[in-house]
């Protein structure tokens, strides 16, 4: 058994120190087809964030999600900007600065409905990437403007 296919990616993976199981949940991303670009382990208490490049200002946002209990919960946001499409709603979270000109917006835990939603990636300036741990995933790369379907499922679905 390899890292890549092994129990070796799970702990690679982990962004918090959960055990690997069966029982493990997936973040799946797939075409409007059904055809999986991405499939990355994401047990209960983990976490992993989609990574985009604002369209016009060009700097990173991040959007952080954990599998709390098999549900897709959106934690936390990262903005550096006020630049268009992005901010704050009252109500939905707390905003704090993160110090550089930017902001977090902290405390979102927001359930995702039916644990997964549709994105249609930008293409290469805007980049559009699933991060888990150390492991990045540009579905840019190789789904641009097509309809992608992001999803936490069980580990055998």
């Amino acid at each position: 058994m390899n890292a890549v296919t092994g129990g070796g990616l799970c702990a690679l993976l982990l962004l918090a120190a959960a055990p690997c199981s069966a029982l493990a949940e997936d973040l799946v991303a797939a075409r409007a087809d059904g055809t999986e670009i991405a499939r990355l382990p994401v047990p209960d208490g983990t976490g992993w964030c989609v990574l985009w490049r604002h369209s016009v200002q060009g700097f990173e946002v991040s959007d952080c999600y954990e599998n709390r209990d098999g549900r897709m919960v959106l934690t936390r946001t990262h903005q550096p900007d006020f630049a268009a499409g992005l901010g704050h709603i009252p109500g939905r979270g707390r905003q704090v600065s993160d110090g550089h000109g930017g902001y977090f917006i902290l405390d979102i835990d927001e359930p995702v409905p039916g644990n997964a939603y549709v994105l249609r990636p930008g293409g290469p300036a805007v980049d559009h990437r699933l991060q888990v741990g150390d492991t990045v995933v540009s579905l840019s790369a190789v789904a641009p403007r097509e309809r992608v379907r992001l999803s936490l499922t069980g580990a055998d679905d």
